[in-house]
């Protein structure tokens, strides 16, 4: 039997910002063994809506992203403008 399974397998926090960066692993399987292992990244901002993400991501991002780091990304963001 083939099965394909996506899992968070790293999480990082970056830069001044805080950016939240997500790692998840696309994995295939034939009986057990794996077959195929790829990788696709995404990046959570201060000003991202966090509403869809897991539990365990929502704890992370309201520990690193708080009022302070939030305005200052809002500037920054202005300040590109």
């Amino acid at each position: 039997m083939i099965t394909k399974t996506n899992e968070i397998d790293k999480v990082e926090v970056v830069g001044d910002f805080k950016m939240v960066q997500i790692r998840e692993a696309t994995i295939i399987k034939e009986d057990g063994v794996e077959l195929t292992r790829s990788f696709n990244r995404r990046v959570i901002t201060p000003s991202s809506d966090i509403s869809g993400e897991s539990s365990e991501i929502q704890s992370l991002c309201a520990i690193y992203h708080i009022q302070s780091v939030k305005d200052a990304y809002t500037q920054f963001l202005a300040d590109q403008e």
